[in-house]
């Protein structure tokens, strides 16, 4: 970023928070604007674990390029589309010397392990952050090159289930009256959810907001390819195949509960006869409008109470809120007329179906947040072999150029057409 022009700085919570990453701030001010507006690029700096390191063909951290493709964990998520925005800003400084409107960058180092600390840093640094609107951190482009505008995100709840029993692994010879804490919290897993996706939480979905009739709209107009989609992952079947309307609610407005790891016993080469004395489970549950994660993980400790699994120990790890902001918001159609100029036709998504701090920033800054990028929709984010498309990040650095300069041109507190 200071190479590119940027002023840039590190900010901390205080100065013994050295087990909090730092956030990576930027700013550029406007010579020529400079009480104009002010746009935020939210990104993060982490990623996701690369192991199983076997499965990759290259080094994951090595950013090999082959091709029209950067392999590498973090390609797509989010290095690929954190050099769009550093390097639109870059080339503005390059050509005129300065930007057509105020530009600030927040890039946080904990987003991929649910961004534990970034309400405290909103709220720290309220006024260094302050901004008009908020260009989030990624954006998908569908199969038929068409960019994929989001405006919200689902929330998480994130939770361990842990169960024990003896003091350490027995004989499995004495599995014949001695219970199994892997069995006992697979009884428990089984209670959550049915094979059809169903969540059997009781009042799980009370707090879910109703889709608006205009929202309804949208959906019914996004595209999804059922057999691309199933070809593309090599699945044999999804839920709901037949009805493709459900399949699309459930993507941009559906709760999930997702059993993300298990861990019990022996799991190593060959066959070791063991009766694990503990078990554990990792969980995430994506969340909708207007659920609060902390709510919902009392509904799922009373769940497990009421179904006699009393002595299993629940953790909460992490949560946020879901996100959405009104299809009709102004920065919204500004994002959709820049990204139209470039890429010609564009879809128009409610929400993602994943997760970000989207709500924080929605509800601390008091700003809209917009998601536009360049990650391809099957660059395998989170997975081996990630990978990002050079085609893409290049013309997404020249659409995230085009908002910077529709945005210089907004002169007043609504949004008016270029």
């Amino acid at each position: 970023m200071s190479d590119s022009g940027i002023k840039s700085e590190l900010l901390k919570l205080d100065d013994n928070s050295e087990q909090v990453s730092p956030i990576v701030y930027g700013e550029v001010k406007s010579k020529s604007n400079p009480n104009g507006k002010t746009i935020l690029f939210y990104n993060h700096y982490d990623v996701q674990p690369a192991e199983p390191f076997e499965l990759w063909d290259d080094d994951p951290f090595s950013g090999k390029i082959d091709g029209n493709f950067i392999y590498g964990r973090g390609a797509s998520d989010d290095k690929g589309e954190l050099i769009t925005r550093i390097k639109a800003v870059e080339y503005l400084l390059n050509e005129t010397g300065d930007v057509p409107c105020n530009v600030k960058f927040l890039i946080e180092g904990e987003e991929e392990i649910g961004s534990s600390h970034l309400e405290q840093y909103l709220i720290k640094y309220r006024e260094k952050f302050s901004c008009d609107a908020t260009i989030w951190e990624f954006g998908y482009v569908d199969e038929h090159e068409r960019p994929i505008i989001s405006l919200g995100m689902k929330g998480l709840l994130c939770v361990e289930l842990h169960a024990k029993f003896a003091n350490a692994d027995l004989h499995s010879s004495l599995a014949a009256i001695v219970d199994n804490p892997a069995w006992r919290l697979v009884h428990a897993l089984k209670t959550i959810r049915g094979e059809n996706g169903r969540i059997n939480i009781k009042n799980w979905n009370t707090d879910i907001r109703d889709f608006l009739p205009e929202e309804l709209e949208c959906i019914r107009q996004e595209h999804f390819d059922v057999s691309e989609f199933k070809k593309s992952y090599e699945l044999s079947h999804i839920f709901n195949e037949d009805n493709i309307e459900e399949v699309k609610k459930a993507l941009v407005g559906g709760v999930t509960s997702n059993i993300s790891g298990l861990f019990s016993g022996y799991i190593g080469e060959g066959s070791k006869t063991v009766l694990p004395s503990t078990a554990m489970a990792k969980l995430d549950f994506r969340l909708v409008p207007d659920m609060i994660p902390q709510k919902q993980f009392e509904l799922l400790r009373k769940h497990l109470d009421k179904n006699g699994f009393s002595d299993i120990e629940l953790k909460f790890l992490s949560g946020e809120p879901a996100c959405r902001i009104p299809l009709n918001d102004e920065f919204a159609k500004l994002v959709e007329a820049s990204a139209k100029e470039e890429y010609g036709e564009v879809i128009k998504s409610i929400s993602s179906p994943g997760t970000g701090p989207m709500w924080y920033f929605n509800k601390i800054l008091g700003c809209p947040c917009v998601s536009i990028g360049c990650t391809y929709k099957y660059s395998r984010i989170h997975s081996p072999n990630e990978f990002a498309r050079i085609d893409l990040i290049k013309k997404t650095t020249k659409l995230i150029g085009n908002i910077v300069e529709k945005y210089g041109k907004i002169t007043d507190k609504k949004l008016e057409e270029k």
